[in-house]
């Protein structure tokens, strides 16, 4: 599904402020992988998923989706086979719109646009339908400006958006980091649904220990640039916060947002 060969990324070379933020990144997703990436500060796990996303570019190496080859496509372009989740509530959605024109762009995402006007029928009862899964009552409030919203209410939002047209790959960058628990959880609740019923390859980066092993078939460490620790599967499962502390604390990488958030 996604094939990552010998990537590497160094901001602002040859200059005193000079940062090597992956170094020679091999990684491979299968299809239906659940993927959670954990490292400290400037381990590198935003910055590659910015690659994925086409925000950066890469000095070297090469990035692959179901084939079709990524490296040099501009972000704008890769949208089409990308659904993605940011960590400010506030990036994923058009404030000065309406819920259902903001569903509607999603639903449009890699379509060809025509000159017809309006939202068909059709579509109100599909984004209807999709809004009820929230269970926040939003679907009562399709013509409300989504700027009237809550933080958590725009990131739930936000991920239906990501995930209306089923993409390739659903990027999520510490989707949850920014709301309260409760509402972190419902959103994490909602992830792990949408993710489940259409089989969607997912590549969540999150500080938090507890949500990487709780979520997901595999989890990656990240370190320096460089992936440390690559666990799926039963291994996965079997993992307790503590082991993976002891990894932290080892690398001298433990910070306090580590401990607090586990």
């Amino acid at each position: 599904m996604l094939k990552i060969s010998n990537v590497t990324k160094t901001f602002n070379p040859g200059t005193i402020t000079e940062k090597k933020a992956l170094c020679g990144i091999d990684l491979e997703l299968n299809d239906g992988d659940f993927v959670t990436v954990i490292g400290g500060n400037g381990a590198g796990k935003s910055t590659l998923l910015n690659l994925i996303a086409g925000v950066h570019t890469c000095d070297t190496g090469s990035i692959e989706l179901n084939g079709i080859n990524l490296t040099d496509m501009p972000e704008y372009r890769r949208a089409r086979y990308l659904g993605r989740v940011f960590q400010d509530p506030m990036m994923g959605t058009a404030a000065n719109m309406e819920i259902e024109e903001n569903l509607a762009m999603a639903f449009r995402r890699g379509k060809k646009r025509t000159l017809a006007w309006g939202i068909k029928n059709s579509e109100r009862d599909l984004y209807h339908e999709k809004l009820s899964l929230l269970d926040l009552g939003l679907e009562d409030r399709m013509k409300s400006k989504v700027g009237l919203l809550s933080g958590g209410q725009r990131q739930a939002l936000t991920l239906l958006m990501a995930t209306l047209q089923k993409p390739d790959l659903l990027l999520l960058d510490e989707h949850t980091a920014a709301l309260d628990p409760k509402t972190a959880a419902r959103v994490l609740e909602l992830t792990e649904q949408f993710v489940e019923q259409d089989h969607l390859t997912t590549f969540m980066v999150t500080h938090n220990m507890r949500h990487a092993i709780q979520y997901g078939n595999r989890l990656i460490m990240m370190m320096k640039g460089r992936i440390i620790y690559d666990v799926r599967g039963e291994e996965k499962k079997n993992l307790k916060v503590e082991q993976l502390l002891e990894k932290f604390g080892a690398a001298g990488e433990l910070n306090d947002r580590m401990v607090l958030g586990s």
